[in-house]
């Protein structure tokens, strides 16, 4: 599922950490409605969170998506992985 579809059905406590906390490692709280949403925490979409030593992250273009979406922007929906 794109970031785009995934993001008006997260809960407004996880869009409001995801833009407030942009770059940082994932909550659990967040992967966990990501998880919820999209049956799990997808590890090939363009946007996906990319474990490292320190947890998950969203892949670069995924901050740039939410950045946007902070900016007042909408970003084109993405079908690329």
């Amino acid at each position: 599922m794109n970031l785009d579809a995934v993001w008006p059905l997260l809960k407004q406590d996880s869009r409001d950490w995801l833009l407030a906390n942009n770059g940082d490692t994932l909550s659990t709280a967040v992967l966990d409605d990501i998880a919820r949403v999209n049956g799990s925490v997808p590890s090939d979409a363009w946007w996906s969170a990319e474990k490292e030593s320190d947890g998950f992250h969203l892949s670069d273009a995924g901050i740039d998506w939410i950045e946007a979406v902070a900016n007042g922007e909408m970003p084109e929906p993405r079908s690329d992985r």
